[in-house]
């Protein structure tokens, strides 16, 4: 599902670790003020879906903001092939979190026909822009899972009043401070049809691309940060908090 900033080589090391961050993380979420702005309620997904899931896409480096916010009690993830993913998919176990593991670049074909067949009624999560970037850069994946599951888009967004940085590469990942208030913002459902074809799919990625640039405007507006400008974002992690 993301990047990770550290190479996890041992996998005995990463058993441990994961469950160590995902305690530190509950205990610095405890610490946090938050704030979920929903276009219609019935998308939370920290709620039991009664009938409609969706499919959930949040920008790599908000990654852990939806998982520590609250309780996802329908939630499934699609989890990058590449070696730090394990250390994502262990983290997301001890949330209760199940995951399918795959990317564009490796495992995709399967990781999608798992989501399709292991998904019904639970809503999905993936980063669209990973995990090889370019940042903030919405990727086909998206949309044509949406199609083959029947689960409508909700276009995400995460910000933060006061946040720590921490990263390399192409991207980095966004920890609030203690104390901080932290803003995630919904797009209303976007419906990819079914028998969508590739030409409808590329546009409906540019939609959700569109929907996704949006309602990060918004978030940022509500905590209060400057928001970098289109080249920044795709070149040069920021490093520092707003």
């Amino acid at each position: 599902m993301g990047h990770i900033p550290v190479r996890i080589r041992s996998e005995r090391f990463e058993g441990w670790l994961a469950p160590l961050a995902v305690w530190c993380l509950k205990g610095l979420f405890l610490l946090v003020r938050r704030k979920l702005v929903l276009s219609d309620p019935v998308t939370s997904p920290y709620v039991r879906p009664q009938s409609e899931t969706f499919t959930y896409c949040v920008w790599h480096d908000s990654l852990i903001i939806p998982l520590f916010l609250g309780r996802q009690p329908a939630t499934m993830a699609l989890v990058g092939g590449h070696r730090d993913g394990g250390f994502v998919a262990n983290c997301l176990r001890w949330l209760g979190i199940p995951c399918a593991r795959g990317s564009a670049s490796k495992g995709g074909v399967q990781a999608v026909r798992q989501l399709i067949e292991e998904s019904a009624g639970q809503h999905l999560v993936l980063t669209p822009d990973g995990p090889r970037g370019p940042r903030r850069t919405m990727k086909a994946g998206c949309a044509f899972l949406s199609a083959h599951t029947g689960k409508a888009v909700v276009p995400t967004a995460c910000a933060c009043t006061n946040a720590w940085y921490v990263g390399s590469g192409w991207t980095d990942l966004m920890i609030p401070k203690p104390f901080s208030k932290l803003y995630v913002v919904c797009a209303p459902p976007i419906v990819v049809p079914t028998a969508a074809n590739k030409e409808q799919l590329a546009q409906f990625t540019q939609r959700i691309q569109s929907e996704m640039d949006r309602v990060q405007q918004a978030a940022d507006e509500l905590a209060g940060v400057q928001r970098p400008s289109t080249m920044e974002q795709t070149a040069t992690p920021r490093r520092r908090a707003a």
